[in-house]
């Protein structure tokens, strides 16, 4: 059967774009060679970043001959590494791949000892491995992987086609380890900066309510309800179960209240009731919030639950009076959880309710007050005993 390289190539490299784990990436290419190509066996040996070692990630062919993963570590003085690392050994083939039969005839006639001596080494570890092939696989001028080849499976000697097309694949591998690994670092990053924005959203959590008193906890409890109803409600629309949509509630749940922080205490741990003008100060909240938040961009819909918590599903909520589905979902998440918690806690003006009397007021303000279907689910968790 004739291979048609170049495609070969375009398929391999389409594939590569769409890979992001450099393990996942090793193997994929493996296993092409092994099975499009028929070699008895390939192993990649990857480069571990910050460390002057490469390790067999994976290996694939025919029982006996593959290596185990994790079997082979080559220092960087080891012989085959050295031969890609220095000038010498890159001469030799053109900076091209290590050749079996090729390095052993090259030993035999050539009369230099220092490169008769890397030859040698470089011919050992070839041995150990049962390799007729070494191909380089250089991003700039860093060595980022070795791709180890057996001998083909009908016993003929590789073709210059077939090594130009190592050559080139090795050139895509490492390219596309290097892409991934950028990208794992990116991710790193990201949660890095995902957790202290978390930490930070606790931290403000805590600041709000060091100021009321009466409401320890409520941040925590809301968090845990509204990502409770949010769990249910994603068994009937998948978009409630992406990671983006649950971080954005998560983060938006501990800050609902952050807007208290500019909320006189006196009047936040008032006893008697309110004047109209302390009840203006209390319902000024979530914009308060919004003038906190709102210079962080990735906050925009973090910010919707924040400053429309309050809102109503009948439109007498405020600070905008908005109805229905004009009011964004995840704010009548929140709306529910926040309500729940408020009705079964002691506040400075009145005792708790009991459970029995919160679920039945939530059921009986459905549509009124409250999102119908975010009142079905949260019921449905009552009688579920989630909630």
């Amino acid at each position: 059967m004739t291979i048609n390289y170049k495609k070969e190539l375009e398929t391999a490299a389409k594939s590569m774009i769409l890979v992001h784990e450099p393990d996942v990436l090793i193997k994929m290419i493996a296993r092409t060679i092994v099975h499009r190509i028929k070699v008895s066996h390939a192993a990649i040996l990857l480069h571990e970043k910050d460390k002057s070692t490469y390790v067999l990630d994976i290996s694939k062919g025919q029982v006996g001959v593959k290596i185990p993963a994790g079997f082979a570590r080559m220092d960087t003085d080891n012989p085959l590494i050295q031969f890609f690392l220095t000038g010498k050994g890159k001469k030799i083939f053109n900076d091209g791949p290590f050749l079996h039969d090729k390095a052993r005839e090259i030993l035999n006639s050539n009369s230099d000892d220092a490169i008769k001596e890397l030859l040698k080494g470089a011919l050992q570890q070839m041995d150990i491995y049962e390799s007729v092939v070494c191909v380089p696989s250089y991003f700039r001028d860093e060595l980022l992987a070795l791709l180890l080849l057996g001998k083909k499976s009908d016993g003929s000697v590789f073709g210059q086609e077939e090594l130009d097309f190592f050559m080139a694949l090795a050139s895509d591998v490492a390219m596309a380890i290097r892409n991934a690994q950028l990208f794992r670092e990116l991710e790193n990053e990201l949660d890095k900066k995902k957790r202290l924005f978390f930490n930070t959203a606790v931290a403000f959590a805590a600041a709000i309510e060091a100021k009321d008193h009466y409401t320890h906890g409520h941040t925590n409890r809301v968090t845990a309800l509204g990502l409770e109803i949010t769990k249910k409600m994603a068994h009937q629309n998948k978009t409630y179960a992406e990671p983006v949509f649950m971080e954005n509630l998560h983060v938006a749940c501990l800050l609902h209240d952050i807007g208290k922080i500019g909320v006189p205490e006196s009047i936040l741990n008032k006893i008697e009731p309110l004047t109209q003008d302390e009840w203006i100060k209390i319902k000024e909240h979530p914009m308060i919030g919004v003038n906190i938040l709102q210079s962080i961009k990735e906050l925009e819909e973090v910010i919707l639950g924040v400053k429309y918590h309050h809102e109503r599903y009948d439109g007498s909520g405020y600070p905008e009076g908005l109805k229905g589905d004009q009011i964004p979902i995840i704010a009548s998440i929140i709306s529910v959880a926040d309500a729940f918690d408020a009705m079964t806690t002691n506040r400075v003006y009145r005792a708790a309710k009991s459970r029995e009397v919160a679920i039945n007021e939530i059921q009986q303000l459905r549509g009124r007050q409250f999102h119908p279907l975010i009142t079905d689910v949260f019921i449905t968790l009552c009688q579920e005993g989630v909630i």
